[in-house]
């Protein structure tokens, strides 16, 4: 007999310039709410974010530290979507991000899987704020 799995993600590592200025963006221009935030010593840290309502993933923020790290800040994936914000409703967090001073990329559009727009967080790193048609 097969035992069934119980998964999830938990974290999803962001490289940043800065804890402090990444933190201040997230909580303050996405709303998000700052779970953790240990000092690790030699500077480290273990700081995670999660947007409001969220119980499963983590954003862990993660500080370049070597040359290599810091090139791909705000590009970790080549220019493509790295992150997708699910939203119960897109219109209202649409408007506060607007309001934040979130820049996007696009105006809202309609697709056969929801309603979406693409924004760059701090650092360029591109995101979908969706929401999913259910």
């Amino acid at each position: 007999m097969e035992t069934r799995k119980c998964q999830s993600i938990g974290y999803v590592a962001l490289v940043v310039r800065d804890y402090d200025e990444a933190v201040e963006y997230f909580t303050n221009a996405l709303g998000f709410k700052l779970v953790e935030d240990t000092p690790l010593g030699g500077g480290k840290r273990w700081v995670l974010l999660a947007p409001p309502g969220s119980v499963e993933t983590r954003l862990l923020i993660a500080q370049a530290s070597t040359p290599e790290q810091t090139a791909r800040i705000g590009d970790q994936t080549g220019g493509r979507v790295s992150f997708f914000l699910h939203t119960d409703d897109f219109q209202r967090d649409y408007r506060e991000m607007l309001a934040r001073g979130v820049k996007f990329c696009e105006s809202p559009r309609d697709e056969s899987y929801g309603t979406v727009a693409v924004f760059e967080d701090l650092y360029g790193n591109r995101w979908d704020l969706l929401q999913l048609r259910r």
